[in-house]
């Protein structure tokens, strides 16, 4: 097994800084809308690792963040839709590692542009109405959500869509979001280390980069019941264009 200052071979501490700087970011965001950390983090941190160690790190830091809160999170979540998306999504996580490991650098960036652009349009449609989703679409959201865990640590585009559509309330919404995550984040870890992808390494750097992303989540809960329904809503759609835009930057 590795040790810490293994792991910090060939990252500098400027490199670390910057990384530190990123993860508080990101996570300040997941704390306020239940969700973004690792589309705004993981392309960050292909910076300072290769692509392939930047999605697996992504899932590493989900699932060091995802017991925080969970109580809570657990009892305002729509668990019937929630733990339906999630058994279907720890399901097809496998799926998402082993494209990665299959297809091209060029095949997936394409890939996470139309996904990405495909979410940002689904949250700009008129809510669905009363009428919560059906068991066909709520199953179809959970296997979209660990194919993509698996792929690019990003579950959030499909599961998104699905609960911002729905005229339920922003902690509702939030909470649903964020115990679908922690279930991909899980099946995520397993699988990538099954497969060979996740290492020591990015272990301990994890659990280094664990406490600014600690300080940035919990600023971030601390700010969520301050923020207004509706600007809830329009900053997280503002968070999936951002998204979109940044992988389409990426692919030329």
């Amino acid at each position: 097994m590795l040790n810490p200052a293994s792991a910090l071979a060939g990252v500098g501490p400027w490199m670390l800084a910057s990384a530190a700087v990123m993860t508080f970011g990101a996570a300040y965001v997941r704390g306020l809308t239940g969700f973004g950390m690792a589309i705004i983090l993981v392309p960050m941190l292909g910076l300072i690792v290769t692509p392939g160690e930047a999605v697996v790190l992504g899932i590493l830091l989900q699932v060091l963040i995802g017991p925080v809160g969970l109580r809570i999170i657990y009892a305002d979540a729509h668990r019937q839709s929630a733990l339906t998306i999630a058994a279907f999504a720890v399901i097809a996580t496998p799926l998402g590692i082993w494209f990665l490991k299959a297809v091209t650098p060029d095949v997936a960036r394409l890939l996470i542009v139309l996904i990405a652009i495909g979410a940002f349009v689904l949250v700009l449609l008129p809510p669905r109405g009363e009428v919560r989703p059906g068991v066909k679409e709520t199953a179809m959201t959970g296997i979209a959500a660990g194919i993509l865990t698996g792929f690019a640590a990003m579950p959030g585009p499909p599961v998104v869509p699905y609960y911002l559509r729905q005229p339920i309330p922003p902690a509702e919404a939030r909470a649903s979001m964020m115990l679908v995550f922690f279930a991909t984040a899980i099946a995520g870890t397993l699988s990538a280390f099954a497969l060979g992808l996740a290492s020591w390494r990015l272990f301990w750097l994890s659990l280094i980069l664990f406490l600014p992303m600690l300080a940035g989540n919990w600023l971030g809960a601390k700010s969520f019941g301050r923020v207004p329904a509706n600007l809830w809503r329009m900053f997280v759609a503002l968070i999936l264009g951002l998204a979109a835009i940044s992988a389409v930057v990426r692919l030329f």
